[in-house]
């Protein structure tokens, strides 16, 4: 059994590497993007299904509450966190509507939508990114494998050369954590 935990570390640890060596200049680029928005007085939508929408909570969670330093509030907002929400626009209308809706009523020109798709074909979250266009916000994707219908809809696509969801997941969260980082740097100063 211990080889198979090393292996699987290593696997994690390999899709990060290949990942970061592919984005570096990217993740670099959208941080700064992030760090204008704040500045602004804009804000981040992020949205996702199942682990990716526990990953937009997380990361709206680092930037509301704090990273690892204090600093003041960052405006991001987990679209996929409100329970009322949720259920009544996929009741009142379809679950596919459930972010599209919500970008619609909270999104403005000069914010940014985060979504989240480790297939990169979740029909709720290419809608919301559409809706996001529509309303003028630019538009990121977090995806893996191929990247799915979602790379041809953003202005940023981040795409994870794994095609195993887990691993997918991993990545997504440490690119989470390391635009947290950088965002603290610009605004903080380095530690």
């Amino acid at each position: 059994m211990k080889p198979q935990i090393h292996r699987w570390f290593e696997e994690s640890a390999e899709a990060k590497l290949k990942f970061v060596a592919e984005h570096a200049d990217r993740i670099q680029q959208l941080a700064d993007l992030l760090v204008e928005t704040f500045r602004k007085g804009n804000k981040v939508l992020l949205f996702g299904n199942g682990g990716s929408a526990m990953d937009a909570s997380h990361i709206a969670a680092e930037f509301v509450g704090r990273y690892r330093r204090e600093r003041k509030p960052l405006a991001a907002i987990a679209l996929s966190a409100d329970q009322a929400k949720l259920t009544c626009i996929a009741n009142d209308y379809d679950f596919s509507e459930i972010f599209a809706r919500q970008v619609q009523a909270l999104g403005h020109p000069g914010d940014v939508a985060i979504g989240i798709s480790t297939s990169g074909n979740s029909p709720n979250v290419l809608k919301g990114l559409l809706a996001a266009k529509a309303q003028g916000l630019v538009t990121v994707g977090w995806t893996g494998g191929t990247g799915g219908k979602l790379v041809g809809l953003v202005d940023h696509p981040f795409v994870v050369p794994s095609k195993v969801v887990a691993r997918i997941q991993e990545t997504h969260i440490t690119l989470g954590h390391v635009l947290c980082e950088l965002v603290d740097e610009a605004l903080l100063g380095k530690e």
